[in-house]
């Protein structure tokens, strides 16, 4: 299907509406992982609702010394992607559109979760991102928005913001698009030199070497459920050469794991990546609490997100996974 190129709220406004629209929301530069989005978007639509992609380079999102300018900009191919991937619509409005009266002197403030990790590396950039985020869901007036897991803090912020400030629109995350070799889909891959791009395979490989590492860690736990409660049950396992392994498997489950494991694990591999040509320069590595984005300790239990941010040249890479941790007994 064709996507139509709007350029102002008053021509989005104009159209009928019989169904639920579902908005993705982009700075452009679109790929396989926007186009996931969008067939996603296009199925909670459905066949009588709406799809509309936005396109806009938010310059309250980007600090000094960013890449505002070198940003990528490809709005003709984007309305294709767009459109095949099943929108009915783009909008692509200009920054006068966007910002009227120029800079907004009323903004979003992101709070403290928006201060952690990104907003850390990058100040100013949550409260950019959800005073757009604000502004375009008033613009399109959307049943549903879509928005990557791979921004997992972004994500986060725009949900409690939605629930914070009750606004009427439900909010759909989409699980991380990857390349074969694991790298996850950005459209700040296009940066990076074949050389630099093995370098950066470097946050997948340490995301999925965490992921591994509590997944045998899972696996210890399950293995020591086994373990005999009585001697008479030890004893009657040894006659057959099993209680050294279950034994074995009850120290390491009770023991080595958890997510100071998980941690170690990721930073062997990003620690090995420093040593490379070009070599990965780490921003931070964080295993964390989603509600809230601070760092989970040994007790935890429930949803965590394993996050990583790097640089590789000139470049600046984020990545993440979802892991779930689980009380020693409990399958997680």
């Amino acid at each position: 299907m064709t996507a139509t190129l709007l350029r102002t709220a008053a021509d989005l406004h104009a159209r009928a509406r019989t169904g639920r629209r579902a908005v993705v929301m982009t700075m452009g530069a679109l790929h396989e992982g926007h186009a996931t989005l969008i067939r996603t978007a296009r199925k909670i639509a459905g066949p009588e609702g709406e799809v509309v992609v936005t396109v806009f380079v938010n310059p309250l999102q980007f600090g000094v010394g960013e890449d505002l300018d070198r940003y990528p900009r490809t709005l003709d191919a984007d309305v294709e992607l767009a459109g095949r991937s099943g929108a009915d619509a783009v909008f692509a409005p200009s920054v006068d559109e966007v910002y009227p009266g120029g800079e907004p002197q009323v903004r979003i403030s992101a709070g403290p979760m928006g201060e952690r990790l990104e907003g850390a590396a990058r100040p100013g950039h949550f409260d950019g991102m959800l005073t757009v985020v604000a502004k375009l869901l008033h613009l399109t007036r959307p049943d549903v928005a879509l928005y990557g897991h791979k921004d997992a803090q972004q994500l986060a912020l725009i949900r409690r913001m939605v629930r914070d400030l009750n606004f009427g629109v439900e909010i759909v995350g989409v699980p991380t698009v990857r390349e074969e070799d694991g790298l996850a889909l950005s459209s700040r891959n296009r940066y990076l030199s074949p050389a630099e791009r093995r370098t950066a395979l470097a946050l997948s490989q340490a995301l999925f070497a965490g992921r591994d590492r509590h997944a045998a860690q899972e696996a210890l736990r399950a293995r020591a459920r086994e373990v005999p409660a009585t001697r008479a049950r030890a004893e009657a396992l040894s006659a057959i050469g099993e209680s050294r392994a279950a034994a074995d498997a009850h120290a390491v489950a009770t023991t080595a794991g958890g997510p100071a494991a998980v941690r170690a694990a990721a930073r062997l591999v990003l620690d090995e990546a420093a040593r490379l040509d070009p070599p990965l320069r780490l921003d931070y590595l964080a295993l964390v609490d989603p509600s809230d984005f601070t760092e989970i300790g040994d007790g935890f239990t429930g949803e965590a997100v394993l996050a990583v941010a790097a640089r590789v040249g000139a470049t600046r890479l984020i990545d993440n996974i979802p892991l779930t941790f689980g009380p020693f007994g409990d399958a997680s």
